[in-house]
């Protein structure tokens, strides 16, 4: 998943090379941190977050486990 959300984000961002996810997992949930360009970050998000929740509706579509819950922060 974490390839996945890489390419979906290199592909919107200007500064693809600055990048950088972590991820790390609580219960059930796997946390995404993102950082990114300060310029980058509102590409990341989007108007009133339209972007990043579609973001994170195709990482939960892409799932194979049903339990999995997908949250993604943004971090400059």
């Amino acid at each position: 998943m974490k390839d996945l959300l890489l390419d979906i984000l290199n592909n919107i961002v200007k500064h693809p090379d600055e990048i950088k996810i972590v991820e790390s997992t609580e219960e059930q949930n796997v946390i995404f941190e993102i950082y990114a360009s300060s310029e980058d970050v509102g590409q990341i998000i989007g108007k009133d977050g339209r972007t990043i929740k579609s973001i994170n509706i195709l990482l939960n579509a892409a799932k194979k486990d049903p339990e999995k819950k997908f949250i993604l922060k943004v971090i400059r």
